[in-house]
């Protein structure tokens, strides 16, 4: 059977389905990364977008059991069910190989009446969402009349009520530090991080009532869709952070956008986002670069930050903000995903940072602010020499053998190959 892939502005392009049978409207996106659908597919923050994966053939290591870790958090997988709207590949391989599969990507998405396309063109596809734009657009199977699906733009809900669960869940009781959860669409692996540092993780609703007598500290989870559509979570955290007895706060990229939002800075639609596991940030004014994974469409302006708030990361190719924190309360942010599975692991440490915080600030000890320890955590640990002015004369390149940028699927990591 085929389908069509119809954009907002005209376009169409044809292709071969797999996954469920149905037709459906979304938000048009795509993703960079090389590994890692199971994981994107279950994160909340691609609420009812059409996803474009980049890597040329999806499928090939197939799908893990439903297994649960000590905690009793999904192993490989970020939430409970898939949460994009449909499914969009350049190949699919129904034949999968890996030790853990235990079913192929067709099955599995037929399982959660999600529908995908292949045989499209997905560089074409993503050339276009670069030059104009992140776009609405809808998933049309074979024998259905496209008008009797209209397009829905989903930045006009709120996809985090949607997403986010409907009572408190407690995680590891026995930690010896209390840290809540604000569930805008947390991913699995936040709480894990969490957890395995020891702490009491007790995940709330996005818009529950905070009180920081409740916990040590604060955590502000991912989620999708416009930030400013989470006016309760906003003024909660507006009224934690002028709080005379403050407790330390830390958040992920949404909960960076709504701790930006309570403090008075402003957020804006990007024009195609920054999704994948290749984004190069830079540390705070430093030439110290760290490669994230990343997954939004909106972001944060540092250009009206509060005096006393200053930005963290930059995102070394379009200058986007990717962080701020306060000069001395224990409140801080990133726009990327420190938490990884699927993506490097280089910021990981910023959990580490937080719960630190947290016990020091759980015994009374404010000897470092929690700009103090980032800057232990993330500075280079070696005297840099300044970068030569002199131009080069010869350049040697050292080649991959069989492997090209385009076998690679990003130019990115063939050319580090």
């Amino acid at each position: 059977m085929k389908g069509r892939l119809l954009l907002e502005d005209g376009f169409e392009v044809e292709g071969i389905h797999f996954g469920a049978n149905n037709s459906i409207p979304g938000e048009v996106v795509f993703q960079t990364g090389m590994v890692g659908y199971p994981e994107s597919l279950t994160d909340p923050s691609y609420s009812r977008q059409i996803l474009i994966l980049t890597y040329p053939l999806i499928g090939n290591y197939g799908i893990p059991a439903d297994d649960c870790d000590e905690f009793g958090l999904k192993t490989w997988f970020e939430s409970a069910k898939i949460h994009v709207a449909a499914l969009i590949v350049g190949d699919f391989s129904e034949q999968y190989s890996h030790w853990s599969a235990i079913k192929s990507l067709s099955d599995w998405l037929k399982e959660y009446n999600i529908p995908a396309l292949y045989g499209i063109d997905t560089r074409m596809l993503t050339k276009r969402i670069r030059e104009k734009g992140t776009i609405l657009g809808k998933v049309i199977m074979e024998g259905i009349d496209p008008e009797s699906i209209p397009y829905e733009d989903p930045n006009i809900m709120n996809l985090v009520q949607q997403v986010s669960i409907k009572k408190p869940v407690d995680y590891n009781p026995k930690g010896d530090v209390k840290i809540v959860a604000v569930d805008c669409g947390i991913k699995y692996n936040q709480i894990r991080c969490l957890c395995e540092r020891g702490a009491h993780v007790t995940v709330v609703p996005w818009d529950y009532p905070l009180k920081s007598s409740d916990y040590d500290g604060l955590f502000l989870s991912n989620g999708p869709g416009d930030p400013q559509m989470c006016k309760q979570t906003i003024q909660n955290i507006s009224q934690l952070i002028k709080e005379a007895d403050y407790k330390p706060i830390f958040g992920i990229c949404l909960g960076h956008q709504l701790l930006s939002l309570a403090i008075g800075a402003s957020t804006y639609k990007m024009k195609y986002g920054n999704r994948g596991h290749n984004q190069p940030c830079i540390y705070d004014n430093t030439i110290r670069c760290f490669i994230t994974t990343q997954n939004h469409g909106f972001a944060v302006d540092v250009a009206n930050l509060p005096k006393e708030w200053q930005p963290l990361f930059t995102n070394a190719n379009d200058k986007t903000n990717e962080g701020v924190v306060h000069t001395s309360k224990p409140f801080y942010s990133v726009q990327f995903h420190p938490e990884h599975m699927g993506g490097p692991r280089d910021l990981e440490s910023l959990f580490d940072v937080f719960l630190d915080q947290v016990r020091a600030h759980k015994k009374g000890n404010k000897s470092l602010t929690v700009k103090d320890r980032l800057n232990m955590a993330l500075q280079t640990p070696v005297h840099v020499p300044p970068v030569a002015s002199t131009r080069p004369k010869k350049v040697l390149i050292l080649g991959s053998g069989g492997l090209s940028i385009g076998q690679a699927g990003e130019f990115d990591y063939s050319g580090s190959q």
